[in-house]
């Protein structure tokens, strides 16, 4: 049995592909940050990463992985430094994870 492509309006579909320049997120990221308001790259400018995971939990209903947190981060961090000045290593999702 074949699975279905999922269809998707044009605007989220514009969305998808503009979130998903972002390193570590693919579709099911994207969504979680459309869900939640995020439609571009340029929305998660001054944003607090712990505050859209919360907003992300609430809206699954749910406490999703951490590691969505750790996304977050490496996307706010994407969103908010320029290409030039980017660190390769910050621009690992992994390499945003709680210090202990």
């Amino acid at each position: 049995m074949s699975k279905a492509k999922d269809k998707f309006s044009p605007e989220v579909e514009a969305a998808i592909k503009d979130l998903r320049k972002i390193p570590g997120v693919g579709k099911s990221i994207a969504m979680d940050l459309i869900s939640i308001g995020i439609e571009k790259v340029s929305d998660l400018r001054a944003k607090n990463p712990l505050e859209l995971y919360a907003e992300s939990n609430r809206f699954a209903g749910c406490v999703q992985d951490r590691c969505l947190l750790y996304v977050f981060r490496c996307a706010v961090y994407f969103a908010e430094t320029p290409a030039n000045k980017q660190e390769p290593e910050l621009l690992k999702w992994w390499n945003w994870k709680d210090s202990n």
